[in-house]
């Protein structure tokens, strides 16, 4: 992944950064609540660490941002600065107060997260998803927003339609997206899971893993694995594939053949035709 938003919280939220009219206040740590709306529920210890450390030698550089709730304030943008402010011993943080509604909490949160860079697949899509939904955005509008391809989009929160236990090896990095795509392509979703615990124990890379879903679809025995197929057949099923963003089979025969396209929805299929058109 490109990390970062390519045009930031700007290109959502124009004017996000600190406005004139604002101040930076130190509020008492035992003041704060995390963002009850936060997406990410665990933050990586060692990064953590760090961020304690550069805040106990260097303080809290950024202010974070806060709105008013009762007596106390929940976090808007700043989770990981006020954990770490926690840890090293700290009794005030700087913040900005901003009357903020709970969509617009909710949005800022993912974005923050967004702009990270040891996001998942798997944070990724589901961020991506909720600004969709939150926002009433198209998957080629959201691109364009954040300054990602449509094709980046797609393929991320495709990865959502994978069985929650297949999604969970994404988010522990036990598998890669590639894998994920690859494990998306089969015609059988049972066998989806099972191929899954396959591939880490056989330790399966990505283009070894396309071949078995390949050859599963085709219902090919194992003893017949090696038959030949075209090698420039193979790379255009490649390329088509990182284009569509989902499973694409080319079949040749002496004087015919077929190009498959796997689409799952509706909108999947526009998304594919809408690039296909692109190409007249």
């Amino acid at each position: 992944m490109a990390k970062g938003l390519g045009k930031g919280l700007n290109a959502l939220f124009p004017g996000e950064s600190m406005k004139q009219s604002e101040s930076v206040e130190q509020l008492d740590l035992k003041l704060l609540k995390p963002n009850p709306y936060q997406p990410r529920k665990v933050f990586d210890e060692d990064g953590l660490a760090e961020l304690t450390e550069s805040v106990r030698e260097h303080g809290v550089l950024q202010p974070i941002i806060v709105r008013k709730k009762g007596k106390k304030y929940e976090i808007v943008v700043g989770e990981r600065r006020f954990r770490a402010s926690g840890k090293a011993g700290l009794d005030t943080i700087p913040a900005v107060v901003r009357d903020m509604t709970d969509r617009q909490m909710m949005e800022l949160a993912i974005l923050e997260n967004l702009q990270r860079e040891d996001l998942s697949p798997i944070e990724e899509a589901e961020a991506y998803r909720q600004l969709m939904e939150n926002l009433g955005l198209t998957q080629e509008q959201l691109a364009f927003r954040l300054g990602k391809s449509r094709p980046h989009i797609a393929n991320h929160i495709r990865l959502l339609a994978l069985p929650e236990e297949v999604r969970a090896m994404l988010s522990d990095s036990v598998l890669s997206m590639g894998h994920g795509r690859a494990l998306l392509g089969l015609k059988h979703k049972q066998q989806i899971v099972p191929l899954a615990k396959k591939t880490v124990s056989d330790g399966l890379n990505v283009r070894q893993l396309e071949a078995l879903v390949q050859r599963m679809n085709d219902n090919v025995p194992r003893e017949t694995k090696e038959e030949k197929k075209d090698i420039f057949i193979t790379e255009k099923e490649s390329e088509l594939r990182d284009y569509f963003g989902t499973s694409v089979t080319i079949r040749k025969s002496k004087n015919r053949g077929k190009i498959e396209i796997e689409f799952f929805t509706d909108d999947d299929l526009e998304r594919i035709l809408e690039l296909l058109e692109q190409q007249q």
